[in-house]
């Protein structure tokens, strides 16, 4: 299967969806970047291949080897691309979905129907143009009418309600990480457990400052010194010059741990 992300508008979570939504549900899907300037599959951990719009006649040619394809179409790119789709004939049925990922904002939704009106000016039928809801904060038939309205009168697209993507920090934090959901997934890595050894030796530390500490005061009026050498605990412990004219005593090092 070879899918196109795609949308007139930027900051709706195209390469979210190629990246998190898409590529775990592929399998080995070759991700194709067609971006200049903004954020791409590359930046979230993924591996694909970068190119302009203008060449969609390599995209083309690539497509006709491929099974299983994510075409993530940036915004600075769309109108390229359209262009060149429609000059090569039959191109548009090399891609199997165009999935329109669109959010609440009255320009988004204007500028998603522009793009499906564009997309049946093309020559894609109706079932291969899927709507995705993006950042719901709470109903979708209410944050998004508009769009459901120009579907269910125009018949260019499908606007199911079930296909959706609610608000959620997760995302930003993946990105932030240069992560995938899929490499999240399979990181069996349990990130608890260093912590809880990361606390157990800072108790460790003081016990044992405290216990330097109690066995300088048992010596007078000597003092206890605690230092960290490549981990361990270093106690340096001097004693007072002894009376009767004896000699200082040189300091003592003992490393504990």
């Amino acid at each position: 299967m070879r899918v196109a992300v795609i949308n007139y508008t930027g900051t709706v979570g195209k390469t979210t969806v190629a990246a998190h939504l898409l590529a775990p549900r592929m399998g080995d899907a070759t991700i194709f970047a067609i971006e200049s300037v903004n954020q791409t599959t590359s930046d979230l951990g993924l591996e694909s291949e970068a190119m302009k719009g203008e060449k969609f006649g390599v995209l083309f040619r690539k497509l006709l080897m491929l099974d299983s394809a994510i075409i993530d179409v940036g915004a600075t790119n769309v109108e390229d691309f359209l262009d060149r789709m429609i000059k090569y004939e039959g191109a548009q049925e090399e891609i199997d979905f165009f999935v329109v990922p669109v959010v609440s904002g009255g320009k988004e939704q204007k500028e998603t129907i522009q793009l499906v009106d564009a997309l049946a000016g093309a020559g894609v039928s109706r079932d291969r143009v899927r709507i995705l809801f993006n950042r719901v904060d709470n109903d979708v038939r209410d944050e998004f009418a508009p769009i459901l309205i120009y579907a269910k009168q125009r018949q260019t697209c499908i606007a199911n309600p079930a296909a959706a993507l609610y608000e959620t920090e997760l995302f930003d934090l993946l990105a932030a990480k240069r992560l995938s959901i899929g490499a999240l997934m399979a990181d069996e890595t349990d990130y608890r457990e260093p912590a809880y050894d990361r606390q157990g030796r800072c108790q460790g530390d003081r016990a044992l400052l405290r216990h330097a500490r109690a066995q300088a005061a048992r010596q007078g009026s000597g003092t206890a010194v605690r230092s960290r050498v490549r981990g361990a605990v270093r106690l340096n412990v001097r004693r007072p010059r002894a009376s009767g004219g004896m000699a200082r005593q040189k300091g003592a090092t003992r490393r504990l741990v």
